[in-house]
């Protein structure tokens, strides 16, 4: 898990995303929409980079590790049983 702790001004701008369900000061939980809609747009050729940002998403905020690391986690998923 990442190291990075949102401090309460990027918990609410995150908050405001239709895609977060729930935010702390060390995680983020996404919505399985999110989820779906990122394999679908990965398997379209997008990076995981371009997928956080056009759906609203500050990759300055999250990290790049974090999205990074949620891409594997995702891909590893679908991989296995589907989102």
């Amino acid at each position: 898990m990442s190291k990075k702790i949102f401090n309460e001004k990027d918990r609410m701008k995150l908050s405001t995303n239709k895609y977060v369900v729930k935010i702390s000061e060390k995680a983020i939980t996404y919505a399985d929409e999110f989820k779906q809609l990122f394999i679908d747009q990965y398997m379209e050729g997008k990076t995981p980079w371009e997928i956080f940002e056009s759906n609203g998403f500050d990759v300055n905020i999250i990290g790049k590790q974090r999205v990074k690391a949620c891409a594997k986690r995702w891909k590893k998923a679908y991989g296995e049983d589907g989102i």
